[in-house]
């Protein structure tokens, strides 16, 4: 309640009125016609009086609504020098507007605070409605764009017809990839899409991210483990040459020279055969390794068809029922979705499901109750998946982010080549290859198609 004395004057003026219409209504069934004017004026001059305190009321409301419109919070109402109503009335007024000034200065500080923040996000932001308008960009985007003032996307045909035609077609939650040149740099930009709605208008969100100097770091730690890695393998072939070289050498030469024959006894001979024959092995290792090494920069390129997912892994299961151990595993096919097709090369696609069946079977060794499974479907974003799910000992976190890089393996009999080929195969198919690993409770490898 505004005001209880407002409320108090409003019933006895309400009354007033109900008592003289009464009286003036007396007068006239009793024709007493100078009462009966006398009466009506009286009643005609308390119904303007009551409008005009009404109006009065009405009117400080309206003055105060029309200055909180104009962010005008200077407005203030005398608490005394009326009647108590109006002076109650004009109190909780002047607290009203304390309090609605007190929102509206916390809602402007906290706007700035989050303007501030969006202009020092090292990611671009833009949003803009349905007709083009840019309602909204922090300083970022005009850097990354090199380009200022933005109002409108159609200006972004001014820095590349390309990005403009990406702003126009690029769906909600779709993340796209663009490379953009001007006369400073080249640019790898990664443009990522949602929707917002603000006072009932759909508006698009936009962030621009540059994942150049990203991809430039992401591409020499993949250098610096694949250099480790090469070192590391080549190293354990040279190491036992460069020992037994050694060894054999110094049975033949000696502090002077070269030994006489006659020094030279059978033992010596049959361990320089015995060196000999390591030193072969260990170089057959090498050439193996530099071999693995030639496969995988020399991966065809796909000979891509439509392929039945179902029949496909059908195929696969009774490829690797030949496999040892595979009878004492629980192995299944779950179908998310019938009748799924993929655009692929069958045989590349098929040696990455037996590669990854044959390392689910070794991590089942030691489980009680194996489990294998092929899961298909398709993700809310409309991407294909093969998923290749075991419940055996799993990845360390120590080193699953290394199990893609070549030649890397934890496995005594392991070249390290397999997962590492695999992800390139998915490249080349424009998918991608993931890994989840729970150990000892679930590992899955999920093969993504575009």
């Amino acid at each position: 309640m505004v005001s209880r004395n407002l409320y108090v004057q409003l019933i006895f003026r309400v009354i007033a009125i109900s008592l003289t219409s009464l009286v003036l209504g007396f007068s006239f069934v009793n024709t007493n016609y100078t009462l009966f004017f006398i009466i009506l004026f009286f009643l005609i001059l308390q119904v303007v009086i009551l409008i005009r305190y009404l109006n009065r009321t009405n009117r400080k409301i309206a003055y105060l609504f029309n200055a909180i419109k104009n962010e005008d919070f200077t407005l203030k109402f005398p608490e005394e020098g009326a009647s108590a109503s109006f002076n109650e009335l004009n109190h909780s007024l002047n607290n009203l507007n304390h309090v609605i000034k007190k929102i509206f200065l916390q809602n402007q500080i906290q706007e700035q605070y989050y303007q501030e923040i969006l202009k020092q996000a090292d990611i671009g932001i833009l949003t803009f409605n349905h007709k083009g308008h840019i309602l909204f960009n922090n300083p970022k985007v005009e850097k990354l764009l090199n380009y200022t003032p933005l109002n409108h996307i159609k200006q972004l045909a001014q820095v590349d017809k390309n990005l403009y035609e990406l702003f126009n077609t690029i769906r909600v939650f779709e993340r796209k990839l663009f490379q953009l040149t001007n006369e400073r740099e080249t640019i790898e930009l990664s443009i990522k899409s949602s929707e917002l709605v603000l006072n009932g208008e759909v508006l698009k969100l936009i962030t621009i991210q540059d994942i150049h100097n990203e991809l430039d770091e992401k591409e020499t730690d993949s250098w610096i483990k694949l250099i480790r890695v090469l070192t590391h393998e080549i190293m354990n072939s040279v190491t036992p040459i460069t020992s037994i070289s050694d060894s054999i050498l110094k049975y033949y030469k000696g502090d002077n020279g070269i030994i006489p024959i006659t020094q030279i006894d059978e033992s010596k001979i049959l361990n320089t055969a015995k060196g000999l024959e390591v030193i072969k092995n260990q170089g057959n290792d090498l050439m193996s390794f530099v071999q693995s090494y030639r496969s995988f920069l020399n991966v065809p390129i796909p000979d891509k068809e439509i392929i039945k997912v179902d029949e496909l892994l059908e195929k696969v299961k009774i490829l690797m029922s030949q496999e040892i151990d595979f009878s004492t595993i629980s192995f299944d096919i779950v179908k998310n979705i019938k009748n799924l097709e993929i655009y692929a090369d069958e045989k590349q696609i098929t040696q990455i499901l037996i590669n990854l069946c044959k390392n689910a079977i070794q991590a089942l060794k030691e489980t009680e109750t194996p489990i294998l499974m092929f899961i298909s479907g398709n993700t809310p974003e409309n991407k294909k998946y093969i998923t290749v799910t075991d419940n055996g000992l799993g990845i360390h976190p120590d080193i699953i982010n290394q199990i893609f890089v070549p030649f890397y393996t934890t496995k005594k009999d392991g070249t390290g080549i397999g997962l590492s080929l695999s992800k390139q195969i998915m490249h080349l198919h424009g998918g991608s290859i993931t890994v989840r690993s729970i150990p000892n409770k679930e590992t899955s490898f999920s093969l993504f198609f575009v």
